[in-house]
């Protein structure tokens, strides 16, 4: 479902990501555990097209990422931070719009937005001007947009960041009931407790690395640790110890 391998992004002279990479399958939440800044949202607005690799390849749903983009574009749902939505339009008309790009029929496209009220407790927000919504509502409807058109593989970046507790126990809950499905959730965070509860494996990434992926009780027996707070921050400290050892790309 998902494959990345040797994956480069440069910007001048800063390299963003280092030869990443990873596997993940569908029917799995993968999560993607890093600090602001470890190359996480990089990675996956590569992955999802909107940036061009500099090296490497990487495929999604069986799709390569460069030659066959429009595909990929097709297969995936991308929820990150400054994908905004237009104040003039309500939380309906959005999803309408983008059903249409995907080419979902009108009754597709009503049987959707139903479902997607249902899972993710729109309400109000389907017949309200986006202009009028906080943070949390946004990013609701964001969250929408990315599922309108059911895709195969789901990319969160931070998606619960703005949310309020009701509102991040719904998304939560919400990527628990997709994972009982077909379809791969990659879901990136720096919450420790978002991973526990909700991947089956995670990548430690840092610095445009994958320092190491694995189960959390993987991750957390291998680093000596109590929990994966403590393992998240050896697996860090190691890396700041030994700068002259050159940190190995792990298969996930």
């Amino acid at each position: 479902m998902l494959k990345i391998n040797q994956l480069g992004k440069t910007y001048g002279d800063f390299q963003a990501l280092k030869s990443v990479t990873l596997e993940a399958s569908s029917g799995e939440v993968f999560g993607l555990l890093g600090a602001n800044g470890a190359g996480k949202t990089t990675l996956l607005r590569t992955l999802a097209t909107l940036l061009s690799p500099t090296s490497g390849s990487a495929s999604v749903n069986g799709f390569d990422i460069v030659r066959q983009a429009q595909q990929v574009r097709a297969s995936i749902g991308l929820v990150s931070g400054g994908m905004g939505l237009h104040d003039r339009l309500t939380g309906r008309e959005t999803l309408k719009y983008f059903a249409s790009l995907y080419g979902l029929s009108a009754g597709r496209t009503e049987e959707r937005i139903e479902t997607l009220n249902q899972q993710l407790d729109l309400k109000d927000l389907l017949d309200i001007r986006a202009g009028g919504f906080s943070t949390g509502m946004k990013q609701k409807i964001v969250v929408a947009r990315a599922l309108v058109h059911d895709p195969p593989v789901l990319l969160l970046d931070e998606a619960a960041s703005g949310l309020d507790v009701l509102a991040r126990r719904t998304l939560l809950d919400l990527v628990t009931a997709l994972h009982s499905q077909e379809r791969l959730i990659v879901y990136s965070t720096h919450v420790m407790s978002e991973v526990e509860e909700l991947c089956d494996r995670v990548a430690v990434i840092s610095g445009g690395e994958v320092l190491k992926v694995g189960t959390v009780n993987e991750l957390v027996q291998d680093s000596g640790e109590s929990n994966l707070e403590r393992a998240f921050f050896r697996l860090l400290s190691e890396q700041k110890l030994l700068p002259a050892q050159k940190k190995g790309v792990v298969r996930g």
